[in-house]
């Protein structure tokens, strides 16, 4: 074990001071423009994520993205495009900057820099431009939705639509307005929206009145503005294939300096007057020196909380990997305070999409499979990785997002079967109820109402777990005050309890089995076990959830746990089964088809923790490693691509070359010139459930605890013969903070140093 004490004063203080340069990540440069928007830079900050990018013509342009701007349909809406004209076609002595320390972007060409960012705290994007000579600057903001626009075949994937809309769809026209010095663009949502469609066909129209509708009369948009601009007329043309009005700004006169804002607004009013009048209110908030010294101040915070760093120049591998890590957690960065999720398939950083897939020849506001449809298999692997990286206000808006739906999800039960409880679809829209296509629009009248009548999703109830658990961790971790959250932990197991039994009774005169647990049939691993009894990944997410929902209730003084107590009793044995002589996790009781390719049979081991190496039975490692190694299709569905999760479940088995491999797979550089715009996978590309898994697998690479948090076991499934360095997040507000250099830990620091004892060397560390 390595202790503090055995450290002197004076190379604790070495040490210190190198470590904290390790945390600061460095630029990422381009010494080159780029061919178009598939080779565009994120660059975002709060709830705003623009991808930037300039061309051989010396054109300077950014797609706008922004948290919560959802159209009618359900589209997560590009807020337009904005062209900056400065260089004169002369691109000489370029060079595109990412700041990552401080979160904004600089371009600098021909004696001029235009420095690109996103105000952290208020939805205000800014551009300030600097040159060596007085220069006037050309400003263009583009929309393609000037018109209504008739759906194209296959464009209703980026919406609740999906694979069938309806004849004559539109996406209706924005609203955009310029006069003097600004331009000022919305998209009004009406009264009638893809809710109300969703609730009828789902037969939910007698307690439509009590159904939470975040859709209606939304209104999103905002204003771009500068001091030293006027308006000079409209033209029209055509980028990537998708025609555009312009709304173009010349300089009043040539100056050495410009700045321009762009300020949002999403609301939900009827009112447009108090739309515009919120607008100017945040226009008139704005206060650049304070703003962006606020704003680069938070980002040198967040990187400060966590990193991890290759500190071997000569190891291109581990160098990718940690290279790659730190750009996707910058993207994530970028939603940290959003309203809603950031999206698993592309956050606010997708682009013109036929450079993802050559025949979508669509709108940049195109998405594969959805804008405000939420895949909870994909979306919580966006956000486990949070906890380690100690970015415990970001995961606010994905815990948000389920406490909103609540009640909608416990009329669903009510209105459906009569009882108590939520039950959360997998494909889940942001109003709580599935998605109606994938609900099915093809239902035979015997159809069980609550059940998607989908050969995938049927009976996919139990990916809210994930979340409730990750709202219980973040408690345990940081302290977080999660009694807000408490009624939705509460309401989704009782789900589980109520309807399971409600579907027991409805069989028999028992509503348990004969040891007296519950009968969780028909039930479903992931998408891939179909029509199960007792799955194992259901079983050990609810005693998972449950177990530690008592161990919460009972450290903040509630002793009212009898209710969860005899639920916890309920709740069935682990199925295990033989093949070819070794014992494995079973993916349930019995099945009745495949339909997919996850491995949920390796769920008790992450993200619930009941095997692993951590845990002390030799006897269950072996049975995990079994799972992992010997279970026909575990080996079948391995593979690196997207949501895979084989290399988190590697580095909890302590596989280390596996975990290595697999990881460093997933840390390749993506198909585009941003290396972490991963993708597209099984999804879209940035393939953010991607960069999230990668994420996670690293970490446990370098950092495990076990299920209760106590012990912090360091480099547990890491090749000590290449160099890392990193800090991370564990249980109890506790920070590791670690430098393995040739073989040794030559660095070590815990916070709080009463933790020190908690930690856990590989063996072959311990004496050195």
């Amino acid at each position: 074990m390595i202790l503090m004490k055995r450290y002197s004063l004076a190379t604790l203080s070495l040490a210190l001071m190198l470590n904290v340069s390790a945390g600061a990540p460095t630029d990422y440069v381009w010494d080159t423009p780029s061919t178009d928007s598939s080779a565009s830079m994120p660059v975002g900050g709060g709830d705003i994520g623009l991808n930037v990018w300039a061309e051989d013509n010396g054109d300077i342009l950014f797609y706008m993205g922004r948290s919560g701007a959802y159209d009618e349909h359900g589209t997560l809406l590009k807020q337009g495009r904005v062209r900056l004209r400065l260089l004169g076609g002369n691109t000489s002595g370029f060079s595109q900057r990412l700041k990552l320390e401080e979160g904004y972007c600089t371009i600098d060409a021909n004696g001029s820099k235009v420095t690109i960012w996103a105000d952290v705290f208020r939805p205000v994007v800014h551009v300030e431009v600097e040159s060596s000579k007085a220069i006037s600057p050309a400003v263009s903001y583009e929309n393609w939705r000037y018109a209504d626009r008739p759906f194209k075949k296959g464009e209703g994937r980026q919406n609740s639509w999906k694979w069938s809309s309806p004849k004559g769809l539109i996406t209706s026209r924005d609203s955009v307005f310029a006069s003097g010095n600004a331009v000022t663009f919305l998209h009004a949502n009406p009264d009638e929206t893809v809710f109300d469609v969703t609730v009828a066909r789902e037969g939910l129209d007698s307690v439509k009145n009590r159904l939470w509708n975040p859709l209606a009369n939304l209104t999103s948009g905002g204003r771009l503005r500068g001091d030293n601009m006027r308006f000079v007329g409209t033209s029209d043309g055509v980028y990537d294939g998708t025609d555009y009005r312009a709304w173009n700004f010349e300089s009043v006169k040539p100056a050495r300096k410009h700045h321009f804002t762009i300020s949002f607004n999403n609301q939900q009013t009827k009112d447009l007057s108090q739309w515009i009048a919120d607008v100017d209110s945040v226009e008139r908030s704005v206060n650049l020196r304070n703003d962006r010294k606020a704003s680069r101040e938070w980002w040198r915070g967040y990187w400060d909380r966590s990193y991890i760093a290759s500190p071997d120049v000569n190891d291109s591998i581990v160098g990718r990997i940690a290279r790659n890590y730190t750009l996707f957690r910058y993207m994530l960065g970028c939603n940290a305070y959003g309203k809603e999720p950031t999206k698993f398939n592309g956050g606010l950083f997708t682009f013109d999409p036929h450079h993802v897939k050559e025949d979508q020849v669509f709108t940049p506001d195109y998405r594969n499979w959805g804008g405000g449809t939420m895949t909870a298999q994909n979306q919580r692997l966006v956000y486990w990785p949070m906890l380690k990286s100690g970015d415990f206000d970001m995961m606010t808006p994905q815990f948000d997002f389920y406490n909103r739906m609540l009640d909608n999800a416990c009329l669903r039960s009510q209105v459906y079967w009569g009882h108590d409880g939520a039950c959360f679809a997998e494909q889940i829209e942001l109003f709580g109820l599935p998605n109606m296509m994938e609900y099915g629009t093809k239902r035979p009248a015997w159809a069980d109402p609550g059940v998607e009548y989908n050969a995938w999703l049927e009976y996919e109830w139990d990916t809210v777990l994930e979340f409730c658990q990750m709202m219980l961790e973040s408690a345990r971790y940081n302290g977080t005050d999660i009694s807000q959250y408490r009624p939705l932990i509460e309401k989704s197991l009782t789900f589980f309890d109520e309807h399971y039994r409600y579907l027991a009774s409805r069989r028999g005169s028992k509503n348990l089995d004969g040891d007296g647990k519950l009968i969780l049939f028909p039930g479903s691993g992931c998408e891939t076990y179909k029509m199960t009894n007792n799955a194992s990944s259901t079983i050990s997410a609810l005693r998972r959830v449950t177990g530690e929902y008592i161990d919460y209730m009972k450290a903040h003084g509630d002793t009212a746990v009898s209710k969860w107590t005899s639920l916890l009793g309920r709740i069935p044995e682990m199925p295990l089964r033989t093949v070819d002589g070794r014992t494995m996790i079973a993916p349930a009781k019995t099945w009745e088809r495949i339909n997919n390719v996850e491995t949920p049979q390796l769920y008790p081991v992450w993200p619930w923790k009941f095997y692993g190496v951590t845990v002390s039975d030799s006897a269950d490692l072996q049975v995990a490693r079994n799972t992992y190694l010997y279970d026909p299709d575990a080996l079948r569905f391995r593979s690196s691509t997207g949501w895979k999760q084989d290399n988190i479940w590697a580095a909890r088995l302590g596989l280390v070359d596996e975990a290595f491999d697999l990881t460093s797979q997933k840390f390749a550089d993506g198909s585009h010139r941003f290396p972490s715009f991963f993708g597209p996978g099984y999804d879209w590309t940035p393939d953010h459930n991607w960069g999230g898994s990668a994420m996670i697998g690293l970490q446990e690479m370098l950092m495990q605890t076990g299920a209760d948090g106590k012990k912090i076991y360091i480099l547990p499934s890491w090749p000590l013969d290449r160099d890392i360095s990193f800090k991370l997040h564990a249980p109890e507000k506790t920070e590791v903070e670690v430098k393995l250099q040739d073989g040794k830990i030559v660095y070590l620091n815990v916070t709080p140093s009463s933790r020190i004892d908690d930690i856990v060397l590989p063996d072959s560390l311990k004496k050195k």
